[in-house]
């Protein structure tokens, strides 16, 4: 299986310095609830998605879609009336896409089965949530977001108009939002070559070059055994975010080749370019037995 890096649609990941060899323990595949996480702060949001079949889409170019730190590209701007959301509840976050001839977006293409994905994400690189918000007949999307902690988030669009000038092209636009109370910044956890998540051992390997394409491999194993069974997240067998220490800017990989029912893995290859210097923090999602787990690693791009 490969990935293809999504600066083009899911453009993707890279990672950097000079070439590096990851060994990435990412722990466990255990049968905990979604909500239960061995990552402080970071929420899983949606529930897994049912097993699917679909293929994505391999060797398919769709053009930049820059790093997500805009709030209007080509026309299309993203709007939102949400100011200050109460600090430790869950609250509704409420948003419309605008096009290009300045009235609200009511048609989406499927996009990795969904027609939009939604990320919270503080400036320090916590609390992570991945949404699938639902649309209004008007085009107001709604996204549940757990819990926030005090601090300024910065919340992400991504989605694929399905009519209009922006016709199937990608795009992630963003925008900030302040959440009030005391904010206690958490220190971005060292790069690492390990990190655990509910109980399987996810390893990384793959010799990386900053700003160029090169190919890794995850490995997946529980008890020392091999795992054949992951099942589809989105039409692929596994979903990597990555937001740059700093500015969040915004990167995403997904897998190309077609999903075999529930028996993914042990390994999977795939494609990585990330295009700054700097930490980035990955959020790597899987699914196994209905569980979707989510392990966060922070890797250091030179």
């Amino acid at each position: 299986m490969s990935f293809t890096p999504r600066f083009t649609r899911r453009r993707g990941l890279a990672a950097a310095g000079t070439a590096v060899v990851l060994a990435v323990t990412l722990a466990a595949c255990g049968s905990s609830k979604d909500s239960d996480s061995s990552m402080p702060g970071m929420d899983h949001g949606a529930k897994p998605s049912p097993s699917s079949s679909a293929p994505s889409m391999p060797g398919m170019d769709h053009g930049s879609m820059g790093d997500g730190l805009a709030d209007s590209k080509d026309g299309y701007k993203l709007t939102s009336t949400a100011t200050e959301p109460a600090a430790g509840k869950d609250s509704e976050y409420k948003f419309q896409i605008i096009g290009p001839d300045g009235k609200p977006v009511t048609a989406f293409a499927d996009d990795q089965t969904k027609k939009m994905h939604f990320y919270a994400v503080r400036s320090d690189l916590t609390g992570f949530q991945h949404l699938h918000p639902t649309m209004a007949d008007d085009g107001t999307w709604t996204a549940g977001l757990s819990a926030l902690e005090p601090g300024t988030w910065r919340t992400y669009a991504s989605f694929v108009p399905d009519s209009g000038a922006g016709k199937g092209k990608d795009f992630v636009l963003s925008r900030t939002v302040t959440v009030p109370g005391d904010a206690r910044k958490t220190p971005l956890p060292q790069a690492a070559t390990s990190a655990e998540v509910d109980g399987c051992t996810v390893t990384v390997k793959g010799g990386l070059m900053a700003g160029m394409t090169h190919p890794m491999t995850v490995s997946v194993s529980k008890d020392g055994k091999p795992v054949t069974d992951l099942q589809p997240y989105l039409g692929t067998y596994a979903h990597l975010t990555a937001f740059h220490e700093g500015d969040q800017a915004f990167a995403h990989l997904h897998p190309e080749t077609k999903v075999n029912g529930d028996k993914g893995g042990p390994d999977l290859a795939f494609q990585a370019m990330l295009p700054k210097s700097g930490n980035w923090r990955l959020f790597l999602q899987f699914q196994t037995g209905g569980k979707l787990h989510t392990a966060a690693l922070t890797l250091s791009v030179g």
